[in-house]
């Protein structure tokens, strides 16, 4: 269970992976000057970070009592 608990950032991460991609290419960035919507990598990037970071916070931590 412990395993578990360490690793529920991945999941988050790839559906973040993918729905920053999705975002990419659904709505985007019809002038190209958009630091993270301009390019699919970017946005698939920082899709997968907010994912990672969204799962991560609800991870409960072990009591020390």
């Amino acid at each position: 269970m412990e395993k578990i608990r360490k690793y529920a950032w991945i999941p988050g991460g790839a559906i973040g992976l993918l729905a920053g991609y999705l975002y990419w290419q659904q709505i985007g960035c019809s002038s190209g000057s958009c630091p993270i919507t301009s390019s699919p990598v970017n946005s698939s990037l920082y899709g997968a970070l907010m994912g990672g970071l969204v799962v991560s916070m609800f991870r409960k931590e072990k009591s020390k009592s």
